[in-house]
């Protein structure tokens, strides 16, 4: 049997080196190893200070990598409850003490936040619409100079009211950085 099935590698930072065991959940995929090194690099590999959301937590490979690199603040939204209980036991593994973790649809997270963020990771589960329901939505809990990371199966067709700032695919990951689209970049 595969030892590292079902487990997630902090690749940076603190909690470097970590295996975190996460439960089987329907559209449950960390992001790959190659993608996390990437996207840390395009965000730096110290995020000290920063109040990071990741909207579909899953696996929490994104928030705990977040953590990891010195994040005051990282909030992991996950609507499965068996799902969130593995982010909370890691959580307590970790002694992450700047992790939140939330047991809530996004959309309705999304609604009621009234906080803001220096980054926001969205990695919705791939067969679902939920990456063009939450953009509209995301503006309102970025701050000011944040950035979204997010992450596809396909391409939208377009993003409005975004700017890509950085962008790459791997296998059959897109993934991209982005930020609210101003005048002159529309």
């Amino acid at each position: 049997m595969n030892q590292q099935r079902n487990k997630v590698r902090i690749i940076g930072g603190q909690y470097r080196r970590r295996l975190l065991p996460f439960p089987d959940a329907e559209g449950l995929r960390p992001t790959p190893d190659r993608v996390r090194e990437t996207v840390f690099n395009w965000l730096g590999q110290e995020l000290y200070g920063k109040r990071c959301l990741d909207l579909f937590a899953g696996s929490g490979a994104l928030g705990f990598e977040a953590a990891s690199r010195e994040a005051a603040r990282v909030v992991m939204v996950e609507k499965s409850r068996k799902v969130a209980e593995s982010l909370k036991a890691n959580r307590q593994l970790l002694a992450a003490h700047a992790i939140e973790v939330v047991p809530m649809d996004a959309l309705h997270y999304l609604k009621s936040c009234r906080e803001q963020f220096d980054i926001i990771f969205v990695d919705p589960p791939y067969d679902s619409s939920l990456l063009l329901q939450t953009l509209p939505m995301l503006q309102a809990v970025l701050a000011v100079d944040g950035v979204l990371y997010f992450e596809a199966r396909h391409w939208p067709d377009s993003l409005p009211g975004w700017q890509i700032i950085k962008q790459d695919k791997a296998g059959m990951v897109h993934y991209a950085l982005a930020r609210p689209a101003t005048e002159e970049s529309l």
